[in-house]
């Protein structure tokens, strides 16, 4: 979008499409009271918000714009969607082969006490989600804590503010770990190497609060479970192919300049021949690639769609670059990073990095690293800021509620601000220069 785009932010478009915008997200952040799926509103929001530039732009004689601009916004979805299918795909993969099974039983039968339960679900989770994602590794070790102790809800409460919170922060020091992340380096805005810096930022985010809350966790073993589980054929295969997938991904990025996307997909093609050779080599077994795609969590790619679009339609409105000058332009680029890590808490992380994105203000490799880090830990502030706390309070409902997880916000937060100030003071150098 080289051409400069008329201001619509006080012409009729702009406001009926900020007010359906606003209805649509109160519909998302009521998912739980509705039960209707985040993706609906934002999918429908998205068409009529275009529409309404469409005929904006209509009426202002600039019809041959609109093709542009919109061609622009969706191509930056469909780079981002491809690469997150093929990263579902394979954790499906992974899934059906048993091999997230084999952890948790394994997790389960360990006899560990409670508190070192607490703590091997939360370290894990945090070493498992820059690989994985954040939602995924919040699943799988909730359903440890469950299995060994549903009936104690001193432990599971704790547990679960402490997966959520590890699973965030671990998800912020890689291009892997959140689609927030994905989409920083995605853009380019840091080099894949450059993420690591987060690591300890991250590492004190986590331990400031699971250690507040260690003491709260009851002390005692809970009974074991002899449950045997043993990884299905091809399963050793597909974490190697997942690694090599990772590999040529960053490679193709990283030396030849080419999309992520590419090698992703790429992956995509060496599962494909995996399931191949598995079906030849064994009789009457069947393994299809299709139907891991199948069973990858659409709704979150069609929101996904739906809030990238949403978004780029109020950035052609004029609406992201008042908000740039509100918030970068008044506050600095510290407070406003800060500030908008904490927004995620309530709003979700997507569309407001997709919107810092947008705007692209002129920023250090130091903020870039920490408007990452914020909206990646933000949302572990409130139980309904990110997608792992969401899915935790599904899947223990009634136990791990919002008022439950709010009881540890002091503790959250007190991570929250010491995992801000161990950047500042690591990475200090990389505030000094503008990009």
């Amino acid at each position: 979008m080289t051409e400069p785009l008329p201001d619509l932010t006080r012409h009729w478009a702009g406001i009926a499409a900020l007010l359906v915008f606003c209805m649509a997200y109160l519909l998302v952040v009521t998912e739980e009271i509705t039960r209707m799926r985040k993706s609906k509103p934002v999918v429908v929001a998205a068409g009529i918000l275009w529409i309404f530039i469409g005929f904006a732009y209509r009426s202002l004689g600039i019809s041959n714009l609109v093709d542009g601009v919109f061609r622009y916004v969706f191509l930056e979805y469909a780079e981002l969607m491809l690469f997150l299918l093929v990263a579902m795909t394979y954790v499906n993969t992974m899934e059906d082969r048993n091999v997230f099974a084999v952890l948790r039983a394994w997790l389960v039968c360990s006899g560990f006490s409670y508190r070192a339960l607490f703590w091997v679900t939360g370290v894990m989770a945090f070493f498992i989600s820059p690989i994985a994602d954040n939602l995924t590794t919040a699943l799988v070790m909730c359903a440890v804590v469950l299995s060994v102790g549903r009936d104690s809800p001193r432990f599971v409460v704790p547990s679960c503010v402490n997966i959520v919170v590890a699973a965030n922060a671990g998800g912020a020091f890689s291009p892997f770990g959140d689609i927030t992340t994905l989409m920083v380096w995605q853009k380019g805005m840091l080099s894949f190497s450059e993420f690591f810096l987060l690591f300890i930022p991250a590492v004190v985010t986590f331990i400031v609060p699971a250690a507040c809350m260690h003491w709260a966790v009851p002390t005692g073993t809970p009974p074991t479970h002899n449950t045997v589980v043993t990884l299905k054929p091809g399963a050793r295969r597909v974490m190697a192919l997942f690694l090599l997938t990772i590999a040529t991904t960053v490679g193709v990025h990283n030396f030849l300049s080419l999309p992520p996307m590419l090698g992703m997909m790429t992956g995509l093609g060496y599962l494909q021949l995996q399931a191949y050779f598995l079906h030849r080599s064994r009789e009457n077994f069947s393994f299809d690639v299709f139907r891991k795609i199948a069973d990858v969590e659409w709704d979150t790619l069609l929101f996904f769609f739906g809030v990238m679009m949403c978004v780029g339609a109020l950035g052609v409105l004029g609406y992201l670059a008042v908000m740039s000058h509100m918030l970068y332009g008044h506050l600095g680029p510290t407070a406003a990073n800060v500030s908008v890590g904490i927004i995620s808490a309530i709003l979700d992380n997507i569309p407001l990095m997709f919107a810092v994105l947008t705007v692209h203000p002129d920023m250090s490799h130091g903020q870039w690293l920490l408007i990452t880090l914020t909206t990646g830990i933000g949302g572990s502030l409130l139980s309904i800021g990110s997608a792992a706390g969401v899915a935790l309070m599904g899947q223990v409902r009634g136990i791990y509620t919002f008022m439950a997880h709010l009881r540890w916000m002091p503790a959250v937060a007190a991570g929250y601000g010491a995992g801000i100030l161990a950047h500042t003071i690591l990475n200090k150098e990389l505030f000094l220069t503008v990009q």
